[in-house]
């Protein structure tokens, strides 16, 4: 039997809070809260999560202005989803980049079927929906993936949304040099097909070499 390590829970709340990131600050916030499990030792990019995440009841809105029900319309799909905002200047334009390069190579990979490769969704959820609109999501994502599903709404209800995640998100602040900044957890949540449970967490660490190497496996609902 692998030896795995825990990271116990530092407080118990409605759902688990990971770290806070402000794109394009130093802010490292409070260490995660969440129990875990991961080989002892490993380096591997993906944690498996002990209780895996029900996928969050989320009805938004698209970036063709449509409405978008997350749990009907990924019912049953390996899903990979992400909590940012486009005028990030750093981590969310990279994440989102290393998941559509990432994908691009599943594509050509020769051992699933293309049923399976269509089947993957990732999801972009903006964090700062009053600039973040349909249309400002769709340009943004035009240039990294437009098959990606990029949605806005109500900024109370993609808060609450994360939360179930164990993510947290906060208001969109300006600072003193007059940017305006949005603090969220940098976390890619995978769900499973098999499940739709979410199972696998990545941090703003994981390359674009990690998820190429792990998405093959998330398509099928394993473990990397």
């Amino acid at each position: 039997m692998r030896k795995k390590k825990t990271l116990a829970a530092a407080a118990l709340l409605a759902a688990a809070t990971f770290t806070l990131s402000a794109c394009g600050s130093d802010d490292s916030g409070d260490q995660p809260v969440a129990v875990v499990s991961a080989e002892a030792g490993s380096d591997r990019a993906a944690t498996v999560l002990d209780q895996p995440f029900e996928k969050p009841d989320l009805v938004l809105t698209d970036t063709h202005g449509e409405k978008y029900d997350l749990r009907a319309q990924t019912k049953g799909k390996p899903t990979l989803i992400y909590f940012g905002y486009t005028h990030c200047p750093d981590v969310c334009p990279l994440t989102m980049n290393n998941l559509a390069v990432a994908k691009k190579e599943v594509e050509k990979n020769k051992q699933l079927t293309q049923a399976q490769k269509d089947s993957l969704r990732i999801v972009f959820v903006t964090t700062d929906p009053e600039r973040d609109t349909s249309s400002a999501l769709g340009k943004w994502l035009k240039g990294i993936d437009p098959d990606v599903v990029g949605l806005t709404g109500d900024f109370a209800t993609i808060q609450a949304g994360a939360r179930t995640l164990g993510i947290s998100i906060e208001a969109p602040r300006k600072e003193k040099d007059g940017k305006i900044v949005s603090a969220h957890g940098t976390q890619v949540i995978a769900f499973s097909p098999k499940t739709d449970g979410g199972y696998l967490l990545y941090n703003q660490e994981a390359t674009v070499d990690d998820y190429t190497k792990d998405l093959p496996k998330i398509i099928k609902g394993e473990n990397p």
